[in-house]
């Protein structure tokens, strides 16, 4: 970040438009509480936002985590884009997006299709010798395979491919190093109050769940994306109509994408990105969210001669 802003600088901007305070949570803490600061516009965990929002009266404007869904419709079509999307959107750049595909819901069509095969073939491609896996910043090795096993004690649930430490590498402890992995989780199963929070929990890491539904499953799909606490990013696979008119009139996320293309990563910059279903959501990337997050709404409006010959009219 250091030497972005170094480069901004060669660029021609201002010294003096982006102060950088590299530091740890309790400095920016006291910087943010005990200086004049209107507003403060935060991305990162949401256990953050929460205290941030306690210690500044709710002066805060939240771009926090998301367990960003995606649900393939009962129509099926162009397979192999689809899975080397679900691909790109679970286990590029290790998973450590706060857009990256966290759970997916497969209709049964899909499933026959064979689409679980071809998401296990493009993962199992990603090798450190190219770059297209490598190093999870933000968990040990140890907790991604403790989240895991605590998965697989969930009646039903089994890893579909991955769930082991990579092979071969030699990153230091603190950083995790994980295949590419899919855990499977019936529906019936996740919905149950023991295990929802723990099948929604979000690894930012190369890893997502997965479970099943058919055509008389669709309420309980639209149960658990209803119940998810933090509604980022979404997406509806499906050319159905009547299909993403459903889902989408009964489901709420910032940004959702709708159609046999729908990804939950990779947006252009200039699409809105940001959290729905929270007064305190924050957006980045558009023009409308720029100026939502970083400015208030000031109106003034000016109303200042009286005519000389004003007379108090008749109450009405």
């Amino acid at each position: 970040m250091e030497q972005f802003l170094r480069l901004l600088h060669y660029c021609g901007m201002p010294k003096e438009d982006v102060d950088f305070l590299n530091c740890r949570g309790h400095v920016v803490e006291d910087l943010i509480v005990k200086t004049p600061v209107r507003l403060t516009q935060f991305t990162g965990s949401s256990k953050i936002a929460e205290l941030l929002s306690h210690r500044t009266g709710g002066k805060v404007k939240i771009e926090d985590a998301g367990f960003d869904w995606k649900i393939l419709g009962p129509d099926v079509s162009n397979i192999d884009y689809v899975a080397w999307q679900c691909d790109q959107d679970a286990y590029a750049s290790q998973g450590q997006k706060c857009s990256a595909q966290s759970i997916m819901f497969v209709h049964e069509n899909w499933d026959k299709a064979g689409i679980i095969q071809k998401l296990k073939s493009n993962a199992t491609k990603r090798q450190l010798e190219d770059l297209t896996i490598g190093p999870i910043l933000t968990h040990t090795t140890k907790s991604i395979l403790d989240h895991i096993n605590a998965l697989l004690r969930i009646p039903g649930a089994s890893v579909l491919f991955g769930g082991k430490e990579l092979a071969s590498h030699d990153f230091p402890g603190e950083y995790g190093a994980v295949e590419p992995t899919a855990v499977f989780v019936p529906l019936n199963e996740m919905l149950k109050p023991e295990y929802f929070e723990l099948c929604t929990t979000e690894l930012f890491a190369p890893f997502q769940v997965i479970t099943k539904y058919n055509d008389k499953e669709l309420e309980l799909v639209l149960e658990a994306c209803e119940r998810m606490a933090h509604h980022l990013t979404a997406a509806v696979v499906s050319s159905d109509v009547i299909f993403l008119t459903k889902v989408l009139a009964n489901t709420v996320n910032g940004t959702t994408y709708a159609g046999i293309r729908a990804r939950t990563t990779g947006a252009p910059q200039n699409h809105w990105f940001g959290p729905a279903g929270d007064t305190r959501g924050a957006g980045i990337g558009t023009p409308e969210a720029i100026k939502l997050v970083w400015s208030c709404h000031r109106e003034i409006i000016h109303d200042h001669i009286v005519p000389d010959h004003w007379l108090q009219p008749k109450a009405t």
